[in-house]
C-alpha cells in the first residue's frame, strides 16, 4: 500500500517547512508514505525549500494556474507514480498532520472512495461569523444538489482512493473542493468524512479575499456543475417556472376576456413569449441530457484509458 500526500504551493517558502514537519513520517496500514509538491508557478523558493525539506517529487508548473489546475497535476502525478492512497492538505500547515491517518484508515479498510475532513467551522476562532455562516450555507447547499453528507465541502484536507483519483476530472479553474465533491456524489462513490483539527493560521487566505467574489465564484462553480450532471433538472425546472408563469398570465387573459372586459391584449402576447421560451428551455434540457449521456461514455473511457496507461507504466 503506497500513500503520497500531495501539497499543492504557490509561495509558501516560508510555511512550508512547517507543514513538512507537522506530517508524520509513517502511518498505520501504509507500507510506502511519500511527499509530493506542486509548485504553482511559485516566485518564491519554494521548490528548493521543498527539496531541502526531503520531499520526494516536486511537479514544478510553469506559472501560476491556480488550485484547481494544480490539484489535477497533483492528482496526475500521484496516479504515475503508484499512489494508492493520496491525500491533499495545504501548504500553509492549516491542517493537523496527525489526522492524516483518520483520513485514510476508511480507505484502507474499504469504507469509502473519498473521505474529507471535517474542520468543524464553528469552533475555529479565527473565522468571522460570516465566514463560519457562508461555509455552513455552501456546504449545505453542496450537499443537497450532491445527494451527500459531507458536513465542510470546502475542506481541502481530504484522501482518494486510487479508483475515485482515476475517476476525478476537475473542470473548474478556481478550486477543485466544491467540484469533487458533486463529482463524487453522482458517481456513486462512497464518501466519508472524519473530524480533523487545524492549526493556528499561518498567513491569510488567498482563495476567499473578499466574501462577495467568494459566493459569486462558487455559486457560478457549483451551478456549472450540477447542470453539467444534471441538465434535464436544471433546464426543466427553468422552463417550467417560465412557462408557468406565461400559463399564469393567459389565464388572467382568459378571465379577463371572458367577463367581457375587453383589451389586454398584450398579456397574450407576454403569456405566448414565455410559454414559447419555457418550452424551448424544457427542449434544450432534454438535449443537454442527451449529451450529457455521450458525456458519460467519454469519461468510462477517459477512466479505462488511464488505467490502462498506468497498468503499462507499471
Amino acid at each position: 500500500m503506497k500513500l503520497i500526500i500531495q501539497i499543492p504551493c504557490y509561495n509558501e517558502a516560508e510555511t512550508l517547512p512547517g507543514t513538512l514537519r507537522d506530517i508524520p513520517k509513517s502511518f498505520r496500514g501504509v507500507d510506502t508514505a511519500e511527499v509530493l509538491v506542486i509548485d504553482d508557478g511559485s516566485t518564491d523558493n519554494t521548490a528548493d525549500v521543498a527539496r531541502a525539506g526531503g520531499v520526494h517529487h516536486i511537479v514544478k508548473l510553469t506559472h501560476n494556474m491556480g488550485l484547481a489546475e494544480s490539484f489535477s497535476a497533483g492528482i496526475d502525478a500521484c496516479l504515475r507514480l503508484g499512489a494508492d492512497v493520496i491525500v491533499n492538505t495545504d501548504g500553509d500547515n492549516q491542517y493537523h498532520g496527525a489526522d492524516i491517518q483518520k483520513l485514510i484508515d476508511p480507505i484502507i479498510k474499504g469504507d469509502a472512495d473519498v473521505v474529507i475532513g471535517d474542520r468543524q467551522v464553528s469552533d475555529i476562532a479565527h473565522f468571522s461569523f460570516a465566514k463560519k455562516r457562508l461555509q455552513k450555507l455552501g456546504s449545505w447547499v453542496v450537499r443537497q444538489l450532491s445527494g451527500t453528507t459531507v458536513p465542510d465541502t470546502t475542506s481541502g484536507f481530504r484522501a482518494y482512493s486510487r479508483d475515485a483519483a482515476l475517476r476525478m476530472n476537475v473542470i473548474s479553474k478556481f478550486t477543485y473542493t466544491l467540484e469533487t465533491v458533486i463529482q463524487a456524489g453522482k458517481k456513486k462513490m462512497a464518501i466519508g468524512h472524519v473530524p480533523v483539527r487545524t492549526n493556528r493560521p499561518t498567513r491569510s487566505s488567498r482563495l476567499f479575499k473578499s466574501i462577495p467574489g467568494y459566493m459569486k465564484r462558487s455559486m457560478a462553480t457549483i451551478l456549472r456543475i450540477y447542470t453539467l450532471y444534471e441538465p434535464l433538472k436544471m433546464f426543466w425546472v427553468v422552463g417550467s417556472i417560465v412557462f408557468g408563469t406565461g400559463l399564469i398570465v393567459a389565464l388572467r387573459y382568459l378571465y379577463f376576456h371572458f367577463t367581457h372586459q375587453g383589451g389586454h391584449i398584450q398579456s397574450l402576447i407576454l403569456s405566448a413569449v414565455l410559454m414559447i421560451v419555457g418550452f424551448q428551455t424544457a427542449m434544450i434540457g432534454l438535449l443537454a441530457d442527451i449529451i450529457g449521456a455521450n458525456r458519460r461514455l467519454i469519461e468510462d473511457t477517459l477512466y479505462r484509458v488511464k488505467k490502462i496507461e498506468l497498468n503499462q507504466e507499471k
